[in-house]
């Protein structure tokens, strides 16, 4: 007699079941509680136990029952988890409100993810390669530097301007990049990089290779830099930069999310996977590789204006092969279109090399043994993009599934 195999559930996966929202809800809260204790954390020990229990907490996600309905009960419902992550943001920088490098480190992280969310749309979701994400995120910089130093313009306005200063500069780029493929196109976007650095460099008006300096941001008649006290309570100055930041993550990661789930991500998807098919099937290739790098683009450009004006410089040093490389490290590191993996592999590459300053010996071998074990064990990234469900398109509206 042929036995037939029933899926054993445990008493905690039943209760997980029954409560889905409370368990979404906790675990991004204790996922958000670690990554805070992190940025916070100075004691070496801390750090390199706080490493080991995220390692931990990710094999057991892969490795048990438990860990993968967890897991799945997340991505059934990421509205609510999306939510709870601003929330939890939101609190993080409340808890924090007077920690200067705190909340520096929480905003560059921010503002990183978010420049990365750009190169997502570019490389993971339309297939087209960019190697000069940090040339494009100087840019932003270069411009807010111009504009507040030679014209009277609305900090809001600045922001809209290098979006589109950027966005016009990847399109001049886009232009012999459509004419090469695979690394032809990758070696355009590097020498655009170099270029951009020479010419930063030998340009007076940009102020040479000592870059330019920066105005705070002052939006709505808040000057940012400024801000000392709200209240009874003493803040840091880096509080409204660190809420921007979060804030423009989350428009920019609602918007490219819309993107990705409609008709538009659909066909960028379709571009990335076979050209031919796509151009078979009437899609214009040209035209959607011009989109995705556009949008990506402007993305970059707004965040390095924020990041610029935060830091109040910028220099010609930061368009070098490196620094666009460390933006690709975060994309493929965190899972390629995969949003939330490039907020905690900005977390790995930005925030743990610099708490580990103080054993400058052996930081950069655990970075890296770090690195290797991410890529071993979960060679699709952190959090890898889950696949496209495509079962509710071509249904009618009272479909039943």
């Amino acid at each position: 007699m042929s036995s037939i195999s029933v899926p054993i559930s445990t008493p905690s996966v039943i209760r997980m079941q029954r409560y889905p929202r409370a368990v979404v809800v906790v675990t991004v809260a204790l996922l958000f509680l670690g990554g805070g204790l992190m940025m916070h954390a100075e004691s070496q020990i801390q750090v390199l136990a706080l490493l080991a229990a995220f390692l931990a907490v990710f094999a057991l996600a892969d490795r048990t029952m438990f860990g993968r309905e967890i897991s799945a009960v997340c991505r059934d419902h990421g509205g609510l988890g999306n939510a709870t992550a601003f929330v939890c943001a939101l609190a993080l920088i409340g808890a924090f409100h007077g920690e200067h490098y705190t909340l520096l480190m929480l905003s560059t992280v921010a503002l990183f993810a978010t420049a990365c969310i750009g190169l997502n749309l570019q490389l993971a979701f339309a297939g087209v390669a960019n190697f000069a994400g940090a040339a494009f995120f100087v840019v932003g910089s270069y411009t807010a530097a111009v504009l507040t130093a030679y014209a009277s313009v609305p900090h809001l306005l600045i922001l809209a301007v290098s979006a589109i200063v950027t966005g016009a500069l990847g399109g001049i780029l886009l232009l012999p990049v459509l004419r090469t493929r695979g690394h032809y196109a990758a070696l355009v976007t590097i020498a655009f990089g170099l270029l951009l650095r020479s010419l930063l460099e030998v340009n007076d008006t940009f102020g040479g290779p000592q870059g330019m300096k920066i105005k705070g941001l002052s939006l709505f008649g808040l000057d940012f830099n400024r801000v000392r006290s709200i209240g009874p309570w003493d803040v840091s100055f880096y509080l409204p930069y660190a809420i921007l930041a979060i804030c423009l993550f989350g428009l920019v990661f609602t918007s490219i999310r819309r993107i990705e789930r409609s008709w538009v991500g659909i066909a960028l998807d379709a571009v990335r996977i076979d050209e031919t098919a796509a151009s078979v099937f009437g899609l214009s290739i040209a035209r959607w590789k011009v989109v995705a790098f556009l949008i990506g683009n402007m993305v970059i450009g707004v965040a390095g204006a924020v990041y610029g004006m935060m830091n109040g410089f910028v220099t010609p040093n930061g368009t070098g092969l490196g620094e666009s490389l460390l933006m690709l490290s975060i994309v493929v590191l965190g899972g390629l279109g995969n949003f939330w993996g490039a907020v905690v592999a900005a977390m790995v590459i930005l925030v743990i090399p610099e708490k580990l300053q103080a054993i400058q010996e052996y930081r950069l071998l655990i970075f890296a043994l770090l690195v290797l074990c991410i890529l071993l064990f979960r060679p699709s990234g952190i959090l890898p993009r889950p696949l496209r469900n495509l079962s509710r398109f071509g249904k009618s509206p009272g479909a039943v599934e």
